[in-house]
């Protein structure tokens, strides 16, 4: 799939995507992600002492994302950019910890997230 013939379909799903995790909706944020998928962070090294970054399933994900807004309870974000490539998209936007964060997604055929690499400011 040509993502960036699909600009309009990768902007509704950066809004949703944004608003779910500012309204701390676990199930509706997890809603997003396929199950089988490549979710790489450098915060899963921090939370989960493991080296290569990578989470390999929505459950272990969901685990994840639960522990960023346990600790998080005044999380938002505010989307700066949407950047367009060929296979996936990039949100960049103003994080929970006061720096900025560039999120490559990739989606399947279903419009749920298979890859995500992230990347923080420090």
């Amino acid at each position: 799939m040509n993502l960036i013939s699909n600009q309009q379909q990768i902007d509704q799903f950066a809004r949703h995507w944004i608003e779910a995790w500012n309204k701390h909706d676990l199930e509706e944020i997890i809603s997003h992600y396929a199950d089988n998928l490549t979710f790489i962070s450098p915060l899963i090294v921090e939370r989960f002492d493991r080296p290569n970054g990578t989470i390999k399933s929505r459950e272990e994900l969901k685990t994840y994302f639960k522990m960023g807004l346990d600790s998080n309870p005044n999380l938002h974000f505010e989307l700066v950019q949407i950047l367009y490539s060929v296979k996936g998209f990039t949100l960049y936007y103003n994080n929970a910890r006061g720096g900025k964060t560039a999120e490559y997604f990739e989606l399947n055929t279903d419009g749920k997230i298979i890859l995500v690499i992230n990347s923080y400011s420090i």
